[in-house]
């Protein structure tokens, strides 16, 4: 086993290729949070079959490259072999750090996440020398100073107790003149944001089973909606936050009032569980684009690459 104490702060002992430093937050909304993503993702990995699994990947593969500024896969690998050290902060199932894995073979990639999802992770990508993982908290990693390479937090930051404290963290562990990719939710309308900050404040007290069946009801509503293939004329309401123009009423009801996700290519299962990301766990803090830049400008990092769309903020940022 490749020795990789060099890159660690403290020495402990690392089983194969997993890292287990925490299993639970001091924080209940984090550990409600962790359990949610738990639940999503142990459950989808053993419900969902391969063929559905493959969508699922090669869509997030295809809006990483939006995301962050890569033309193709062809581009991103360019990139990534230029990198010794690759952190994924929040790897989930850790289909993305093989992904980073794969593209650059002569890269050590580490997979961090919170959840019980990490574990899977270790055991399906066990076989590969470059690619390890750690199961804990990303807002307190065990790296040394300046030691990464690329961090990557894609979809992850805003589900952190205090994504602040979690920018500083990561941007401390990445070396000067490297790159951080990450992205937060955006803001979406009073209505939604309403809703959307209620239900979180009550969400720690209900089963998950519960919480299943209304994404599947959510997710219902949303093919229902999308079928009627109805297109209405919405004025500016400026101070509800509701942009006027001409929409698609399932994303009319999508962006301004409730998330009823859904996504005829990506199909059923899937669409149930991008339903379940966003209403189970407490943590998911949604931010402006003047919010998002001032947390970039207050770590010292500087713009590589910036994106905006209706669901978030994200960009590639150097450290200077």
């Amino acid at each position: 086993m490749t020795n990789y104490q060099h890159l660690f702060k403290y020495d402990f002992e690392i089983n194969n290729n997993l890292i287990i430093l925490h299993n639970e937050s001091k924080f209940e909304a984090q550990q409600q949070t962790n359990e949610a993503f738990s639940e999503k993702w142990i459950t989808w990995w053993k419900n969902v079959e391969n063929k559905k699994k493959e969508k699922l990947y090669d869509f997030q593969k295809d809006w990483y490259f939006k995301l962050y500024g890569f033309k193709n896969e062809e581009q991103f690998s360019t990139f990534l072999r230029s990198k010794k050290v690759i952190f994924d902060a929040g790897c989930g199932l850790g289909y993305k750090a093989k992904w980073f894995a794969d593209l650059s073979p002569d890269s050590l990639v580490i997979g961090m996440d919170f959840s019980d999802a990490v574990l899977i992770a270790a055991e399906k990508y066990n076989n590969r020398k470059n690619l390890l993982f750690i199961k804990g908290d990303i807002s307190d990693t065990p790296f040394l100073d300046s030691i990464i390479d690329y961090v990557v937090c894609d979809q992850v930051l805003m589900h952190t107790e205090n994504p602040e404290k979690t920018l500083k963290e990561l941007v401390r562990i990445l070396k000067q003149g490297e790159q951080i990719a990450c992205n937060v939710y955006a803001k979406k309308a009073l209505p939604r944001e309403l809703l959307d900050t209620h239900f979180r404040k009550i969400v720690k007290g209900i089963k998950h089973e519960d919480l299943w069946n209304m994404a599947t009801q959510l997710t219902e509503l949303g093919r229902i909606l999308s079928n009627l293939k109805i297109e209405i004329e919405v004025p500016d309401i400026p101070l509800l936050r509701i942009k006027g123009g001409k929409y698609d009423l399932q994303r009319f009801i999508y962006w301004n009032f409730i998330k009823c996700f859904w996504n005829e290519e990506l199909g059923y299962e899937n669409s149930v569980m991008v339903n379940f990301d966003w209403y189970a766990p407490s943590n998911a803090k949604t931010y402006s684009g003047d919010e998002f830049l001032k947390m970039i400008y207050d770590n010292n990092l500087k713009i590589k690459y910036f994106h905006r769309e209706e669901a978030c903020y994200a960009g590639r940022f150097e450290k200077m």
